[in-house]
C-alpha cells in the first residue's frame, strides 16, 4: 500500500521562492555561453575591427551592449539562434578587461568578461622564415613521446595504440621540445609541424588535418601553454616555428559543424560531392562552371567538410583565428594546406589580411600543380595571374615540379634528351615565371609522398646528390623527419608507412637515432652528411641570396655556380655510373681567375684550371679560391 507523506513543516513562501528560482533558472539556462571565439584579443592591431563569436543556447534572443566606451559596430544574428557575432572597434580599447552585457525582453541579463592583451614588442614587424633557413618537417604523433601522461584523453575518442600503424602513437609537443637540440644539430633553423589543433575523429586522427577545435591544441599533444613554450624554446635557439594552417576544411567532429551558424558556413550539395581535384579550372579560360564549382566547393573527403570562404562570417573567423595564433604563440610563419582548393578570392583575402598585419610574415602554400606556370600563378604579384586580374598575395609556394623531377632523375643513368639531369636543369629554366623564385619551398619528400629513401632503395649516394641540390640552389630547403637517418616508407602500403615512428622517440626503443652513440653506421652516414651540409649552408649568404648560373648537363653531369661580389661556389653533380673528367674551360665566365676549390664535405682541394675528376653518383661543392 502506498502512503501519501505530508510535510506540513515546509513554509509556503519558501516553496514560492523555490518555484521562482527554478523559473529564472530555466530562463538563464538559455543564456549560458559555451564558446567565445577568439577567447581574447590584442590591443593595438592595425585592423581595429574584431568579430567575436558568442555561442550558447538561444543566445540570439538577447541584445548586447559593452562597457568601457568600446563601440559595437555590428551585431549579426543568423538562422541559428545559438549564435551572435558581435563586431567591436578596438581602436580606443586599452589593455585590460571589459564586459559585454546580454539582455532580453524579459529584462533578464547576464555578462561576459572579455580581455584585450598587450602585444609583444615589435610584434607587427616580426621576422619570418626565408631562404637563409632550412625547414624540418615533422609529424608530432610520430616524432617523439615526451610525456606518457597525455597518450590518451577522456575527452577525445581515439586512444593510444602504437600497435596500430594508423593509430595514435603518443608523440607530443614535449617530445619535440626534448629533441630541439637534435634538430638544431642538423642545421635546421625552422620547424614545420603538421597540425597540432584538436582532431577528435574516432580513427586516423594522428595527422590532425581534420580539426575539431581550431583554438585548442589537441590534448594528446599537450596544452596551448605547451605550444607557446615550444615557440619560446625554439626562439632561445634562434629557430622559427611554422604552423600548418588549414583554411580549406575542418573535421566532421568540429563543434561548429555539429551546429552550423549558417547553412552556408560550409559548402554543401544536395548529395555528398567530393572535389574533382582539378584546380587548373581556376585559371582555365575554357573550363566549365560546374567543373569550377566542384573543384572549389567539393569536399576533400567525407570526414572533412569544405569551408565556404565566400561567406563573410566564415572568412573573418578564419582570418582572426590565424592572427590570434600568431600573436598568442609568437609564430614565425605559416604553411597552408591545400591552398588552392579554397575559393580564390576568399583565400587571397585571408592571406592579404595576415600580411597586412605582419608585413614580413612568410606564408608558403601547398599548390600541388604539374607545371611551373600553374604554380607561378599562385605566387604573390604573379604576372600570369594578373592577366586574369588575380593576385593570391601568397609569398611562397612549394616547388612540386622540382620534387617530381628529383623523384625520378637519379635512376635515369643513360643520357637522353629528356632524361637525367636535364630534368633538373629544365626546372630552373622556367624560374622567370615566378615573381620570387628564391622564396619557394624545396623538398624531395613530405608527409604525402613516397619516402625518398624508399624510391631510391636507400642508396646513400643518391640521397647525397638530392640533399646537395636542395642545399645549394635557390629557395628554402625542407627536410622530412627521419630522412636524415635513412628512414624509408612505401606510399603504396598506405600513409602510415611513410609516417613511421622516429627510432628513439619512445621509451624502450632499441635504436635511439637521436644520439650519436645510438645510431647505426648506416644512420650515421646519412646524419653526418646532412648535418655538415646544412650547417655549412647556415652561414653562406651566397647561397641565401646570391645569383645562379647553370650549364646544360653534359654526360649526365650538372654544373652550376652560386655567386656574389664576395664569394663563388661551384657545384658538380655526377648522375652517371662512371667516373668522369670534367673539362673546366667551358665555365670560364664563372670560374674566372679562380685556380682551386675546396670541397665542403671532404675538405679536399681540387685544381680547377683544366679538369675536375668526379666519381660516379657523387657531388662536389667547391668554394673557389
Amino acid at each position: 500500500m502506498n502512503k501519501i507523506i505530508s510535510l506540513p513543516f515546509i513554509n509556503r513562501s519558501f516553496i514560492k521562492k523555490i518555484i521562482l528560482f527554478l523559473f529564472f533558472m530555466s530562463l538563464t539556462s538559455h543564456a549560458q555561453i559555451e564558446k567565445v571565439e577568439p577567447p581574447f584579443w590584442y590591443a593595438g592591431m592595425q585592423n581595429p575591427e574584431l568579430q567575436i563569436l558568442f555561442y550558447g543556447k538561444d543566445i540570439a534572443q538577447y541584445q548586447v551592449t559593452v562597457s568601457n566606451g568600446i563601440k559595437i559596430s555590428n551585431v549579426k544574428k543568423t538562422e541559428n539562434s545559438n549564435y551572435i557575432f558581435v563586431t567591436i572597434d578596438t581602436k580606443k580599447g586599452a589593455v585590460g578587461d571589459f564586459v559585454f552585457t546580454f539582455k532580453n525582453n524579459s529584462k533578464e541579463t547576464f555578462t561576459q568578461k572579455y580581455s584585450l592583451k598587450k602585444r609583444r614588442a615589435n610584434s607587427a614587424q616580426r621576422k619570418s622564415f626565408d631562404s637563409s633557413d632550412m625547414m624540418y618537417l615533422l609529424m608530432p604523433d610520430r616524432f617523439a613521446n615526451g610525456s606518457r601522461n597525455n597518450d590518451s584523453e577522456n575527452n577525445t575518442k581515439e586512444k593510444y595504440n602504437r600497435d596500430l600503424p594508423g593509430g595514435r602513437h603518443g608523440g607530443d609537443i614535449e617530445g619535440i621540445i626534448k629533441n630541439l637540440d637534435y634538430i638544431a644539430a642538423l642545421g635546421a633553423t625552422a620547424i614545420w609541424s603538421t597540425p597540432l589543433c584538436e582532431d577528435n575523429d574516432a580513427a586516423f586522427s594522428y595527422h590532425t588535418y581534420g580539426q575539431s577545435d581550431v583554438y585548442k591544441i589537441d590534448p594528446r599533444y599537450g596544452t596551448n601553454d605547451d605550444y607557446v613554450r615550444l615557440a619560446s624554446e625554439m626562439h632561445k635557439r634562434d629557430m622559427k616555428l611554422i604552423m600548418d594552417y588549414v583554411a580549406n576544411h575542418w573535421g566532421i567532429e568540429h563543434w561548429m559543424i555539429k551546429d552550423l551558424p549558417t547553412k552556408d558556413w560550409i559548402n554543401q550539395f544536395e548529395t555528398y560531392t567530393q572535389t574533382n581535384h582539378k584546380r587548373t579550372v581556376i585559371h582555365d579560360i575554357n573550363a566549365s562552371e560546374i567543373d569550377k564549382k566542384i573543384a572549389i566547393n567539393g569536399w576533400f573527403v567525407p570526414t572533412m567538410p569544405d569551408l565556404n570562404l565566400k561567406n563573410p562570417l566564415t572568412l573573418k573567423y578564419l582570418i582572426q583565428n590565424a592572427i590570434w595564433w600568431i600573436e598568442y604563440a609568437d609564430l614565425d610563419g605559416f604553411r597552408v594546406d591545400t591552398y588552392n582548393y579554397s575559393d580564390p578570392k576568399g583565400i587571397a583575402t585571408w592571406t592579404k589580411s595576415i600580411t597586412d598585419e605582419y608585413p614580413n610574415f612568410n606564408i608558403v602554400g601547398e599548390v600541388w600543380m604539374q607545371s611551373q606556370a600553374q604554380m607561378a600563378y599562385w605566387q604573390k604579384d604573379s604576372k600570369i595571374a594578373a592577366i586574369q586580374n588575380y593576385n593570391s598575395y601568397l609569398p611562397s609556394v612549394m616547388d612540386f615540379t622540382l620534387y617530381e623531377a628529383i623523384s625520378k632523375v637519379f635512376n635515369e643513368d643513360e643520357v637522353e634528351w629528356d632524361r637525367g639531369m636535364i630534368k633538373i636543369y629544365d626546372n630552373f629554366t622556367n624560374d622567370f615565371l615566378y615573381p620570387n623564385s628564391n622564396n619557394m619551398l624545396l623538398f624531395v619528400e613530405n608527409h604525402d609522398t613516397n619516402r625518398f629513401n624508399q624510391t631510391y632503395e636507400n642508396d646513400v649516394r643518391k640521397y647525397k646528390m638530392a640533399m646537395t641540390l636542395l642545399a645549394t640552389v635557390r629557395g628554402i630547403p625542407q627536410l622530412f623527419y627521419g630522412s636524415e637517418i635513412g628512414m624509408a616508407g612505401d606510399k603504396n602500403k598506405g600513409d602510415a608507412d611513410i609516417r613511421q615512428d622516429f627510432p628513439g622517440g619512445w621509451e624502450g626503443d632499441q635504436n635511439n637515432a637521436f644520439i650519436k652513440e645510438g645510431r647505426t653506421p648506416g644512420q650515421s652516414e646519412y646524419f653526418d652528411f646532412t648535418s655538415k651540409l646544412f650547417n655549412w649552408r647556415k652561414t653562406k649568404k651566397v647561397i641565401h641570396s646570391g645569383k645562379m648560373t647553370h650549364y646544360i648537363p653534359d654526360s649526365n653531369i650538372y654544373v652550376y655556380f652560386r655567386y656574389s661580389a664576395e664569394e663563388t661556389i661551384m657545384v658538380l653533380i655526377n648522375n652517371s655510373n662512371e667516373t668522369k673528367s670534367v673539362k673546366t674551360d667551358r665555365f670560364k665566365e664563372n670560374s674566372k681567375n679562380f685556380t682551386s676549390g675546396k670541397d665542403v664535405v671532404s675538405e679536399f682541394t681540387f685544381d680547377i684550371t683544366n679538369e675536375i675528376i668526379i666519381e660516379p653518383k657523387s657531388v662536389l661543392i667547391l668554394e673557389l679560391k
